[in-house]
C-alpha cells in the first residue's frame, strides 16, 4: 500500500514477518525481492488507517508470502499476554525499530517472528514479487554486504538464529484477527491511586 502520511518528517506504521523454516536441518529465513527499493527484504507493509497490526500481519502475509496465520507459529516469550477478557490480544513483537526510507519518510516498524513447517498455502498476489528465497545465516550475512539484502532485515534475521531456542512457539492464528468495536473493547477510567 501508498504510504499514508506524505509530508516530510512524517511516520508510517508497518508490520514485518521474519518467517523461518528448517530445510535438512538447516534453519533458513524468508525474503523477498521487493520491487521498488531493488533489494531483499522481510515480507510485510503498512497498518492502514481502519485496521489492527495484527490484522495488518495477517494480510501482508498472504499478499506477499502466500502463507496463512494458521500454518505459522509465532515466536514469543510467554504463551499469552494478561490482558482483560474484552481487550483483543496481539502477539508481543521480537522488535520494533524506526527506520528511513527516503523523501523525508520514516517507518516505524512491528516485526513478529514465525515459524514455518510447510510451503505456503496459495501463490503470492497479482502484483507482488513472485521472487521469494529461502536464505541461510551464510546467504543473509554475504547478501547484505553486497547491498543485496537489507543490512537490518539480515540483522533481525541473524538475532533469530541465534535466539530461537529462547522463544515459545504459539499457534499464529491463537491471536484474533476481528476488526473491533467499540462493543468489543471498553476502558473503564476511575480514580487511580499513586504510591
Amino acid at each position: 500500500m501508498a504510504h499514508i502520511h506524505t509530508e516530510p518528517d512524517q511516520h508510517d506504521m508497518t508490520v514485518s514477518a521474519y518467517i523461518m523454516r528448517k530445510f535438512d536441518n538447516q534453519w533458513k529465513g524468508l525474503v523477498h525481492f521487493h520491487r521498488k527499493t531493488k533489494v531483499y527484504m522481510q515480507v510485510g507493509g503498512h497498518i492502514e488507517l481502519n485496521e489492527t497490526p495484527w490484522q495488518a500481519m495477517a494480510h501482508e502475509l498472504q499478499e506477499e508470502s502466500g502463507y496463512f496465520l494458521s500454518q505459522l507459529k509465532i515466536l514469543q516469550y510467554n504463551d499469552r499476554q494478561q490482558v482483560p477478557a474484552k481487550h483483543i490480544v496481539h502477539p508481543i513483537p521480537m522488535a520494533m525499530n524506526t527506520h528511513f526510507v527516503g523523501s523525508d519518510h520514516f517507518h516505524s516498524d512491528i516485526c513478529y517472528g514465525f515459524v514455518a513447517n510447510d510451503d505456503p498455502a496459495v501463490p503470492v498476489s497479482d502484483g507482488e514479487s513472485n521472487d521469494l528465497r529461502w536464505l541461510s545465516k551464510e546467504d543473509l550475512i554475504s547478501m547484505s554486504s553486497t547491498g543485496e539484502v537489507v543490512e537490518d532485515t539480515a540483522s533481525l534475521y541473524l538475532d533469530i538464529f541465534g535466539s530461537l531456542e529462547s522463544y515459545k512457539l504459539v499457534p499464529a492464528d491463537s491471536f484474533k484477527v476481528t476488526k473491533p468495536t467499540s462493543a468489543s473493547i471498553t476502558y473503564k477510567t476511575g480514580n487511580i491511586k499513586r504510591s
